[in-house]
């Protein structure tokens, strides 16, 4: 779970970033319930998502790579806008996608501890994470950073022939 920081860098997602970004989130997309989106995505697509999360401001993208030049991208954390909604403008939702080789390295720990160190001096009173079930690992992630359990939506989504059931988690902030 541990890792080296001269060995990991953080730093704000760039347009450079954007295919290996798409190809991480594209494997959840393919392989898994963790994302609800049923078909993969092209960089193009992606684009307006990465360019929704500037390098300040309470909606970042943070992009662990391995450190050298350029660098293998292992994993992103972002806070995006919880809904539309302007009064819902100082809640966000944070989430964290590793690259699948970079599980069990502690990259989702050191992202997420960047990603809520920068938003401690942005306008945010809540952060919310949705956790499609079962999902230990994230569980356990958030967990850490204190969030906790707020209720769980049955069945809300379907994805492969079947239903997944919604955690939503929430940290004060």
């Amino acid at each position: 779970m541990s890792h080296d920081d001269e060995e990991v860098q953080v730093r704000p997602g760039t347009e450079r970033d954007l295919t290996a970004l798409t190809d991480i989130y594209n494997h959840y997309v393919r392989e898994t319930a963790i994302t609800f989106d049923t078909v993969p995505l092209t960089p193009a697509e992606r684009r307006p998502w990465l360019h929704s999360h500037p390098e300040d401001g309470p909606h970042r993208l943070l992009v662990a790579r391995e450190a050298g030049d350029p660098g293998t991208v292992l994993g992103y954390a972002t806070s995006s806008p919880f809904r539309p909604k302007a009064a819902y403008a100082p809640s966000v939702e944070v989430s964290v996608y590793l690259a699948p080789e970079a599980g069990g390295r502690g990259i989702g720990t050191l992202l997420y501890g960047h990603l809520f160190q920068a938003l401690a001096k942005e306008d945010v009173h809540r952060a919310y994470a949705g956790i499609a079930l079962p999902n230990e690992a994230s569980v356990r992630l958030h967990t850490r950073f204190g969030f906790r359990h707020t209720g769980t939506f049955g069945e809300v989504g379907r994805k492969f022939g079947r239903y997944w059931d919604v955690a939503w988690y929430q940290k004060d902030l």
